[in-house]
């Protein structure tokens, strides 16, 4: 296929045209020649611009090419491109017209040789979502002090000397049992799975510990499969996994109850540190020092207290005898001034009811005269002539016959 400028007024025997008319035309002749295509190479010279779009240079052993990734492709990607890393970039052959400079132009990046093997992950992963054997709220918590740590990987494997090591350094008083299995090749997951399962109905361990060094993704693949995630959730015991290097994910890191980033985090993970420990045992036992010196204090302070409030019993006798001494005054007190106070009341009592005698009104003069019936004459009209009458005085009684009644008006 051949591509030609396109041709402006004739100015002589040749077209001319300006620069960006030719990296122009140069740019589109590249994108129509070479359509989006996947590119292999060597992650170097990565960098993240402020507006989030990620420049790295592609290269093998006999070249390099700039490429651009932008920004909305790159927060697509679920993990992080690192230089040095071995990727395939899903590409589009372009020139950079404002530089005249040949570069790709990223659509999509994965890691070297995934192919199939990351879609089949990716299938799982998203299948094994779904089911919910990834959520958090099935993560069982791991224990604090465990006394003892099992540990599955292969007896040969540089991991296991990575976690006994750590293990030996940070608290030698855990216990380790080992749980030999290949951590590679055909058929290991099964085994694992297995073992997990032997492992759990043994119930001899606080924790497991499956562990693995770093490999391609080929060598890591069976941790990718469907049965040994769900013997890791179907186990009794917490487990932990710390397969790889630290950019490195698996199935079994979802479906664990806690990932490590390494063999060695994974022992971290589940063996508190002697040193730390001792130095909380010796805060502790400040703290409860100073808590039994406060209390001894207060306990002192309240005998004191206590001692304070106490007297002898002949100081108490003195003070309660005091104490009956003025209640008697004040009782005699009052006694005396109740008693006056009805002398004083009975006298008032006795004046008014003498005012009232009928005995004092005849001391003053006056009498009382009865009818022939015995009772008291308030009225003279009522007294027939010749009636015997009655009449009481101071002293003594006279008897008379009336002859004639007169009534008067008051006045």
């Amino acid at each position: 296929m051949q591509y030609e400028l396109p041709s402006g007024p004739a100015t002589g025997p040749a077209t001319v045209v300006t620069v960006s008319q030719l990296l122009r035309n140069v740019r589109d002749m590249l994108e129509r020649r070479f359509p989006l295509m996947w590119v292999r190479g060597e992650l170097s010279n990565l960098s993240r611009a402020p507006s989030g779009h990620c420049y790295f240079t592609l290269k093998d052993d006999g070249a390099q090419v700039d490429c651009v990734m932008f920004k909305s492709r790159f927060a697509a990607l679920d993990w992080g491109p690192a230089n040095g890393a071995q990727v395939e970039v899903r590409a589009l052959v372009s020139l950079y017209e404002p530089r005249g400079r040949f570069q790709l132009t990223v659509e999509a990046m994965r890691q070297a040789g995934l192919g199939p093997l990351y879609e089949r992950f990716l299938r799982l992963k998203k299948k094994l979502g779904d089911e919910g054997l990834f959520d958090g709220g099935a993560k069982r918590p791991l224990p604090q002090h465990p006394q003892t740590v099992g540990v599955l990987t292969s007896p040969a494997a540089a991991a296991l000397r990575d976690v006994l090591t750590t293990m030996a350094r940070r608290n030698p008083a855990i216990s380790v049992i080992v749980y030999p299995v290949p951590v590679q090749g055909e058929g290991a997951a099964g085994r694992i799975a297995a073992m997990l399962r032997r492992a759990s109905a043994r119930a001899e361990c606080d924790v497991l510990l499956l562990v693995r060094g770093g490999g391609s993704l080929e060598d890591l693949w069976q941790f990718n499969e469907e049965a040994l995630a769900r013997a890791i959730r179907a186990c009794a015991i917490p487990v932990v996994v710390g397969v790889g290097h630290e950019t490195d994910f698996t199935i079994a890191d979802f479906a664990a109850d806690q990932r490590a980033p390494t063999p060695t985090a994974a022992a971290e993970l589940v063996s508190p540190s002697r040193v730390q420990l001792a130095a909380l045992l010796a805060d502790c036992a400040r703290r409860l020092a100073r808590e039994m010196r406060r209390r001894l204090s207060y306990a002192a302070q309240g005998v004191d207290a206590c001692a304070r409030r106490l007297v002898h019993p002949r100081e108490r006798l003195r003070a309660h005898a005091s104490l009956v001494g003025q209640l008697s005054a004040r009782l005699g007190f009052a006694f005396l001034h109740r008693l006056r106070g009805g002398e004083a009341k009975l006298a008032r009592l006795q004046a008014g009811l003498a005012g009232l005698d009928p005995q004092a009104v005849l001391n003053r003069g006056y009498s009382i005269t009865y009818g022939a019936g015995g009772a008291v004459l308030r009225d003279a009209s009522r007294v027939t002539p010749g009636e015997r009458l009655r009449t009481r005085l101071a002293r003594g009684e006279l008897e008379s016959e009336a002859k004639a009644a007169s009534v008067r008006g008051n006045s």
